[in-house]
């Protein structure tokens, strides 16, 4: 589950329908659909607005799907220590695990590239 999928169920359990939310975060209803669909990643800004809107903080949003996300059964022991370490707020952590996978996908697709040669 991600960040969208969160959002969306918060809006739901908050009784707001979707142009309402888009209002009061500042943002157009297509822009907060994508969001909610995965389609699109917030900015912080736009993220920061959603959570007031919700009466959540962004990092309570980060949290969650975090929290909710499947876990593959071997995780790497970078990420485990990025989750938990205490000195990271749950933004800076979901930041660093996507920069993280970001970076290995890339090593790993050149690896298999080579490979295929």
């Amino acid at each position: 589950m991600g960040l969208g999928d969160v959002i969306r169920r918060q809006r739901e359990l908050a009784e707001l329908p979707l142009r309402q939310l888009a209002a009061m975060a500042g943002i157009s209803n297509p822009y907060l659909s994508q969001i909610e669909r995965g389609l699109r990643a917030p900015s912080d800004q736009v993220l920061e607005g959603i959570a007031q809107a919700l009466n959540l903080s962004a990092d309570a949003l980060y949290d969650q799907a975090e929290a909710l996300s499947p876990r593959r059964t071997q995780e790497s022991p970078v990420i485990e220590a990025i989750e938990v370490d205490p000195d990271l707020t749950g933004r800076q952590r979901q930041a660093l695990i996507e920069v993280y996978r970001a970076l290995t996908a890339v090593t790993l697709a050149r690896r298999r590239r080579g490979s295929a040669r």
